[in-house]
């Protein structure tokens, strides 16, 4: 007697659930709607199986002709079923569920392929999209023809624009890298996107600080920039300490990111760093609460009303900025290295602290691990001030103010850690 193949049930299993998972959504939509579908929960379930076994048998006998012969069947049934209902209810015109069926075949055809993960993760998505259909519905209908071209511009910016930019530095110093350069402007903008996009989903006392969390793992330097020109902007004027949590938050990601980096490429590092940036961190993470817990009180007192921050002109400015610097700090390593690890860290936390904080924490395998944890706290107090720079440039006075309180006690933090260790 054949043993059972177990690999094999598992992946007609994970194609019934599949099917299930649409299905229960599809059934639902026929119950709380008069006009008839074609197909429910069992319906769903079937059609799951039907494209498990095309795909089975296809495998089996070593052809994709059952597999096809199995998709154009599914899709004249389904096809069929949809003329017959648009005929008795004509007002139900739409294809979501026929589509939803021919998705599910092939989904359970690729449960039994080898792609069982892929499977269930389409299917999640399949299922999310038909259950949130109000949701989406709502949120494109709150959309202005800005927001459209605004979306088409970061599109093209990324998928046309990026690839046709060399990926090796240009100029004479080895700084500058055109591609490097653009993610960076992408990354501003796209920041900006986010931000608008979470604000107008969860409100801005949620959005903007969750975009500073996010955005925090990739630049703070970038999140800090987008929210300090958008604090400036009638329409965020009741969100001044959302603005304010959202880029303390980002700060915060930051720093942490800095002990993950450490803990990465050299851990023994680690207890010499952290009597430093972990007051740091505190005091930040605390100043980014509390402008938290004001945040909903402001923005329940007066509505923010919203329009999309996107500028790609205005990334490029700061691109072309952070390019000036990167070339003086290029410049200051080559023709002033007797200046020192501290110089160096410090002109080098100006623009980003991850480059100098791996390159310390390399260094410190076989120099001094308290010269290279204190270079590594003076690179992050440099970032922070930088950083607070752009805010009294390019912030609102009530940002400035929130900010700049906030600067003082990190800095008092990381200093006093310096000279206590």
């Amino acid at each position: 007697m054949p043993e059972l193949d177990l690999t094999l049930a598992w992946n007609f299993a994970t194609a019934l659930l599949i099917g299930a998972l649409v299905g229960i959504e599809r059934e639902r939509h026929k119950q709380r709607h008069e006009h008839p579908e074609i197909a429910g929960l069992r319906t769903f379930m079937l059609v799951a199986l039907f494209g498990a076994l095309s795909g089975w048998v296809s495998l089996v006998l070593a052809t994709s002709w059952v597999l096809a012969a199995g998709l154009v069947a599914i899709t004249a049934a389904v096809l069929t079923g949809y003329v017959l209902s648009v005929r008795l209810n004509p007002e139900g015109l739409g294809l979501t569920t026929e589509l939803a069926a021919v998705a599910t075949f092939l989904l359970g055809a690729l449960a039994v392929l080898g792609q069982r993960e892929l499977a269930v993760g389409i299917g999640v998505t399949v299922a999310a999209v038909l259950a949130y259909k109000q949701p989406l519905h709502g949120f494109v209908g709150r959309l202005g023809s800005d927001d459209v071209y605004a979306v088409l511009r970061l599109l093209i910016a990324t998928f046309i624009v990026l690839p046709i930019l060399p990926d090796a530095t240009i100029d004479p110093w080895d700084a500058l890298n055109p591609q490097s350069l653009w993610l960076l402007v992408l990354l501003i903008a796209g920041l900006s996107l986010v931000g608008y996009v979470l604000t107008r989903l969860l409100g801005a006392h949620r959005g903007i600080p969750l975009t500073g969390l996010s955005g925090g793992l990739v630049s703070s330097t970038a999140v800090t920039l987008s929210f300090a020109r958008q604090s400036r902007e009638l329409q965020y004027a009741a969100a001044n300490s959302a603005i304010a949590s959202g880029i303390l938050l980002a700060w915060t990601v930051s720093f942490a990111r800095v002990l993950v980096e450490v803990l990465v490429v050299n851990r023994a590092l680690l207890p010499s760093l952290l009597p430093a940036m972990i007051p740091m961190t505190v005091v930040c993470a605390a100043f980014a609460a509390w402008h938290q817990r004001r945040a909903g009180q402001e923005i329940q007192a007066q509505d923010v009303p919203l329009r999309n921050p996107f500028s790609l002109t205005s990334a490029i400015k700061f691109a072309a900025l952070f390019a000036a610097v990167l070339l003086v700090v290029k410049l200051a390593q080559a023709h002033a290295p007797e200046t020192g690890l501290y110089y160096v860290a410090a002109l080098a936390g100006t623009t980003d602290v991850d480059a100098i904080t791996l390159s310390l924490a390399q260094y410190a395998r076989t120099g001094n691990p308290g010269v290279a944890s204190h270079a590594i706290t003076l690179a992050v107090l440099s970032n922070t001030i930088v950083k607070t720079g752009m805010v009294v440039a390019l912030g609102s006075p009530a940002l400035r103010g929130s900010l700049l309180i906030a600067t003082v006690g990190i800095l008092v933090a990381g200093v006093a850690a310096i000279l206590l260790t």
